[in-house]
């Protein structure tokens, strides 16, 4: 879906809990950029995007329910704006606390730290919302 007005784009997606679930939402962040026009900082986003959809999966989405995928654009300047929404409980470690020592996980919001210029957590009713944002140029 897909929402435009004068102070930003927006578009939603809804997946289920499954592993395809994370290229899915890769892909149809790739698309939203390429029709909004945003040709810088994709492989970043895409990563991002990559990181917060496994960390749904993994320790925010019960079985049975499944995460949305929020994009927004800001006009006049501001932001590209991801959200991933979960369903679930569990609190989200701060990047400062993990990973430790030789842990192959943990590394997921190390990296949206470092590459997004902006991130956080929200509640929401019940679980979630795991956001971060991009400074973007659009045409």
């Amino acid at each position: 879906m897909e929402k435009n007005n004068q102070l930003r784009l927006f578009r939603e997606a809804f997946y289920r809990r499954e592993r395809r679930s994370v290229p899915a939402a890769r892909r149809f962040t790739a698309l939203a950029l390429r029709a909004w026009g945003v040709a810088d900082r994709q492989d970043e986003v895409l990563l991002c995007v990559s990181e917060l959809a496994t960390n749904a999966l993994l320790h925010g989405v019960p079985p049975g329910r499944g995460f949305r995928l929020h994009l927004t654009l800001g006009q006049g300047g501001a932001p590209l704006r991801i959200e991933v929404h979960d369903s679930g409980g569990g609190d989200v470690r701060t990047p400062a606390l993990c990973p430790q020592g030789e842990d192959e996980g943990g590394r997921g919001l190390l990296l949206v730290a470092g590459l997004a210029d902006d991130w956080g957590v929200g509640r929401r009713d019940p679980g979630k919302v795991v956001w971060c944002e991009f400074a973007v140029t659009v045409p």
